[in-house]
């Protein structure tokens, strides 16, 4: 019995008898003798040939299928490419693939990964836009440096460009860092440092520092880095580093200071933990205190100084004059009057070292010594006395402040009761009193008026009573005063009898 194959001119044949291979069939027709004869057909546009038992075959008749296969077979040490015509295949270790020659032009490439992860880079540009299993594309842009790490152990920088690596059976990542950043985070410093120092030398400045040394790091003349001693650091080369010896340096200079402290606002913000800065205004004095220990005093300006190792306290103090305010004192004055008093007191600290030494809270002393000073002197002046004289008060007080403060460096300028308050019944009575006191005053003052003046009427009577001419000018000015009132005066008559009239229509 005949049987007939057909083999279509996209296709290829595999011809077995009794499941053995016996020729590779190409396209046509064919016939055969026997019933034990099939044919499996593959479809030349999908190359790659999954043939059963392919190893087999290829072990036992390579010369046959070689003719008609491109068969790519792989160590456990290797990788390959197959191109198919405009598409690719990536082929990983241990492995053994066909691909059928001839209809699809195909071509396969082998690496050895115990040389190289990284595929050449005409192989890259091949293979842009195109994901393989197996393999692992990378772009580092021209403003970055890569870091390839391959099992998490940095093997080298990546310039600028694209990159393609095997990543079969084995880890492979690129850790990116920007140029333009002169310090940024390098993964795991201590490891590139001690394990590499080809990368650092060619790429890198390394600062180390001892345990008295601070560094300063700058990029184009502004500082981007401040660094605590003991510390270790990478930046990218260009950065220049100024080394700081602290155990002689302590204070930073005027130089450091303008640039660290008056400068820009994100420099504060590096140095700020790392310094202690004193800024003492005109007219103020500061103290310094290192350990514990006064060091020196501080003149007007800004101040700064190193904080490792050692600890630092500065006191302003301002010179000028201050006033202290003593209010709401109520007090008993001697004759049991009771009484509420304001003090105001202006003071100068003239020796900030002696009031610091020797006082805790200078306001709080000053203010409870007032108290003390103002409560003798009320204490012992009656409420007449005080009322009369309150600067015999605030010399009392002032005596007795005086002295109290010297010995710690302030000189107080000035002491005065600005008010006392009295108690709404005293209040009360002393009104009555100063308007009992005016009544009189002023009686005494209108009996005397009226005693001046009717003597100076007796005189004026005894003047016109001597002198005629005289009591008729006075007759004329009283006319005169009426006809200020009097619209019309019609005179019948002389004018002698003008006022003797008017006297008598007025007693009418």
């Amino acid at each position: 019995m005949w049987k007939t194959f057909y083999i279509k001119p996209h296709e290829i044949g595999v011809l077995y008898h009794r499941s053995d291979f016996k020729k590779i069939l190409t396209p046509g027709t064919y016939f055969y003798l026997g019933l034990h004869w099939q044919v499996k057909t593959y479809d030349l546009n999908y190359p790659e040939a999954n043939i059963e038992n392919l190893e087999l075959l290829w072990r036992n008749h390579s010369e046959e299928l070689q003719r008609y296969l491109l068969v790519v077979r792989t160590a456990f040490n290797q990788a390959a490419l197959v191109r198919c015509g405009q598409t690719w295949v990536s082929v990983a270790p241990n492995q053994l693939v066909a691909f059928w020659r001839g209809f699809i032009e195909v071509e396969s490439h082998v690496f050895n990964l115990n040389e190289s992860l990284e595929l050449p880079a005409d192989f890259v540009q091949q293979l842009r836009g195109i994901y393989l299993s197996g393999i692992q594309t990378f772009q580092v842009s021209e403003h970055e440096i890569g870091l390839l790490y391959v099992q998490n152990n940095f093997v080298r920088p990546l310039e600028p460009g694209e990159y393609a690596f095997w990543d079969v059976n084995i880890s492979v990542a690129v850790k990116t860092l920007s140029r333009i950043l002169p310090n940024p985070e390098f993964p795991l410093e201590d490891v590139l440092i001690q394990r590499h120092p080809e990368f650092v030398a060619a790429y890198c400045e390394i600062v180390q520092l001892q345990n008295h040394q601070v560094a300063i790091a700058r990029y184009q003349g502004k500082v981007i880095s401040i660094l605590p001693p003991c510390s270790r650091k990478l930046f990218w080369r260009g950065v220049e580093v100024e080394v700081i010896d602290i155990s002689t340096e302590t204070k930073l200079s005027s130089r450091l200071v303008t640039e660290l402290v008056s400068g820009l606002p994100e420099t504060l913000v590096l140095s700020r933990n790392f310094l202690h800065i004193c800024e003492v205004r005109p007219q103020n004095i500061g103290l310094l205190y290192i350990n514990q220990e006064f060091q020196t005093q501080l003149q007007p300006g800004k101040h700064a100084w190193w904080l490792f190792g050692r600890s630092l306290q500065t006191e302003v103090f301002d010179l000028r004059q201050q006033t202290l305010e003593v209010s709401g004192q109520d007090i008993l004055s001697k004759d049991k009057v009771p009484l509420r008093l304001n003090l105001t007191a202006g003071y100068r600290i003239v020796d900030p070292l002696t009031a610091r030494n020797g006082l805790l809270d200078i306001t709080g002393y000053l203010y409870k010594e007032l108290q003390f000073a103002l409560r003798a002197a009320v204490g012992e002046k009656a409420l007449d006395a005080l009322l009369e004289d309150k600067g015999v008060i605030d010399q009392s007080i002032f005596e007795y402040i005086s002295q109290k403060t010297s010995a710690y460096g302030i000189a107080v300028d000035s002491v005065g009761i600005k008010d006392i308050i009295l108690p709404g019944e005293i209040r009360t009575i002393l009104s009555k009193v100063v308007e009992a006191e005016k009544a009189a005053q002023a009686n005494v003052v209108r009996r005397r008026e009226e005693t001046a003046a009717t003597r100076s009427m007796l005189n004026t009577a005894k003047v016109m009573e001597d002198n005629p001419i005289a009591l008729r000018l006075k007759e004329l000015e009283v006319l005169e005063r009426i006809a200020e009132k009097i619209e019309k005066i019609q005179v019948n008559g002389s004018l002698d009898s003008i006022l003797t009239e008017l006297i008598q229509i007025n007693r009418n």
